[in-house]
């Protein structure tokens, strides 16, 4: 997985538990350094990473990208979520940023989605990808401890609550990255049975 968060590691592997996989990070291979993100769109930043590690490593690579697109923003803060208050941005600042940017944005016009996208790339060439959204709404004060980013920003009309407030298991099930690796999960799935055939 090409990523050295080792919680989003372990959410990776619990997902992909039903494949014979073993999931290893980053930091199972030593310092290296990261790849430029220089892609307009989550899925041209995912495979730039998927495949700059898997030829690193030798090894079949997972990586993903992933942001908030406001529709009153037209897309933003998109691929730059991370860093949308700037470089070394935290997520408070972030928060602060769009909450300043949405605050004469009407109740009806707050809509948002999260989405993922996935890409797995092998040292033989090989590609999959997933992608995953989730839709809500942007708040006007955040609610919610958990989560992470705009968490506590996201609301989801049919649950009644943010993604912040959501235990991880359901939250799981709802957003956009759990979405995604359950589409990649069955593609990695009939991918394996077709080569092992081979």
């Amino acid at each position: 997985m090409a990523s050295g968060n080792r919680g989003k590691v372990a959410e990776i592997a619990a997902a992909l538990a039903g494949l014979p996989v073993k999931v290893l990070a980053l930091g199972d291979f030593g310092p290296v350094a990261e790849p430029e993100e220089t892609g307009g769109t989550f899925e041209a930043n995912a495979r730039i990473k998927a495949a700059y590690y898997a030829d690193w490593t030798g090894k079949p690579c997972l990586a993903d990208d992933s942001g908030l697109e406001v529709d009153a923003l037209q897309g933003a803060p998109g691929v730059y979520s991370a860093r949308y208050a700037g470089p070394g941005a935290t997520d408070s600042l972030n928060n602060q940023k769009l909450l300043a940017q949405m605050a004469k944005v009407p109740d009806d016009k707050r809509t948002a989605r999260f989405r993922c996208v996935l890409v797995y790339s092998d040292p033989r060439g090989s590609e999959l990808t997933a992608e995953g959204t989730c839709e809500g709404i942007l708040l006007h004060t955040p609610r919610g401890a958990g989560g992470f980013g705009y968490d506590p920003l996201f609301y989801l009309p049919a649950l009644g609550k943010t993604l912040a407030e959501m235990p991880l298991t359901e939250k799981n099930k709802a957003s956009h990255r759990g979405q995604a690796l359950r589409n990649m999960a069955d593609k990695l799935a009939r991918y394996i049975h077709e080569d092992r055939r081979d």
